[in-house]
């Protein structure tokens, strides 16, 4: 289902600017045309005037357009734009696979092609949705996951350009120059130190509050997976790419990740099944909305609003996961996994959500 993207409201993303409203963070980005910087919503430099402004659907859309990211907000740790989700399964399925290395192994015609579509149709949809192609987002999340780690790892600039999934320091280096005007050493002389701590590369995924940290470990707990005083723990097998562990924890507005891999270059691989994982890129503000709309779930939704779907390790959904016995109706679409959640939570069964990973198509 492919229901059309809402553009920007100009007027509602300056005021939500001039607030530094936080519900806002990761949903747009603002291009300042007099610096050529994009910002998160929540950046604290000072407000630029009206006339001086223009807003991208996301970090994509801002550097397709010739802007660079801020070194004050760092757009790398905004929440995963979540507000498109599920108005285009198409998209998010594609950006799962992307994810998933689809675009560092194949073109865009290939990509489509997995997904039952025609090339010109997929850009379309991501120019309507994400305001970039499918090859400018998956360039901008290899230049944003380099950005983060560049700040909060001590890995070596080849490592770091591995780990981002870069072919060659070359490339990664002559990516930077182009996007940033600046080379990647630069940024790493200017990042705060925090420094990582022998034992793995330590990552802070962002994540949109509320977010009902015990329920999701406990659905994790309950799916097979290891979580032990509240920690979640995996040993990668051969199937993951490499060998090692990730051990993760959440805390307010991020999941703390840990992870120690012998090939850095499945690192965003696993970072995107974490993500998944987790539930990280649900929108809770629109997924409550919509389902509140329904006098069955508004009851529901406002006892547990941080309430997330897990989804599953290994495999990219090829649509949205709904039971073939169940009839949902079409008011709860496209959230029909929460829906189902919200009322698994409601019935006190302590069984794992149906169909577990709907979440993420």
């Amino acid at each position: 289902m492919d229901i059309p993207a809402a553009p920007l409201d100009p007027e509602a993303c300056y005021r939500a600017l001039k607030a530094r409203d936080p519900r806002f963070d990761g949903r747009f980005f603002t291009c300042v045309l007099t610096t050529g910087i994009y910002c998160r919503p929540v950046c604290p430099a000072r407000t630029p005037k009206r006339e001086n402004v223009r807003f991208a659907e996301s970090a994509a859309a801002a550097e397709a357009r010739g802007f660079r990211p801020c070194l004050r907000c760092r757009p790398e740790t905004a929440p995963d734009m979540g507000a498109w989700r599920g108005s285009s399964s198409t998209v998010s399925r594609a950006l799962a696979l992307i994810e998933d290395g689809a675009l560092d192994e194949g073109d865009v015609e290939r990509l489509a092609g997995r997904l039952g579509v025609g090339g010109r149709h997929l850009r379309r949809l991501f120019r309507q949705h994400l305001g970039a192609s499918p090859v400018a987002v998956a360039q901008t999340r290899r230049v944003l996951l380099a950005r983060a780690l560049l700040h909060d790892s001590d890995l070596s600039m080849a490592c770091v350009a591995l780990a981002a999934g870069f072919g060659s320091v070359r490339r990664f280096n002559e990516t930077f120059l182009a996007l940033h005007g600046r080379p990647p050493s630069e940024l790493r002389r200017r990042r705060v130190t925090t420094g990582a701590a022998a034992g793995g590369v330590r990552l802070g995924l962002p994540l949109r509050e509320p977010y009902d940290a015990a329920q999701v470990l406990s659905d994790l707990a309950i799916a097979g997976e290891t979580v032990e005083r509240g920690v979640w723990h995996r040993a990668l097998v051969p199937d993951d790419g490499a060998e090692g562990w990730l051990e993760a924890r959440l805390a307010p507005g991020r999941l703390d990740l840990r992870a120690s891999v012998s090939d850095l270059r499945v690192l965003p691989r696993l970072l995107a099944r974490v993500r998944r994982l987790f539930d990280l890129s649900a929108d809770p503000d629109i997924i409550s909305r919509d389902l509140s709309a329904d006098p069955r779930l508004r009851d529901l939704v406002a006892r547990c609003p941080g309430l997330r779907v897990v989804g599953r390790w290994v495999g990219v959904p090829a649509a949205p996961l709904i039971a073939p016995e169940s009839r949902i109706p079409d008011s709860w679409r496209p959230w029909e996994a929460y829906a189902l959640r919200h009322l698994r939570e409601a019935s006190g069964e302590d069984t794992m959500p149906l169909k577990a990973g709907a979440a993420s198509c």
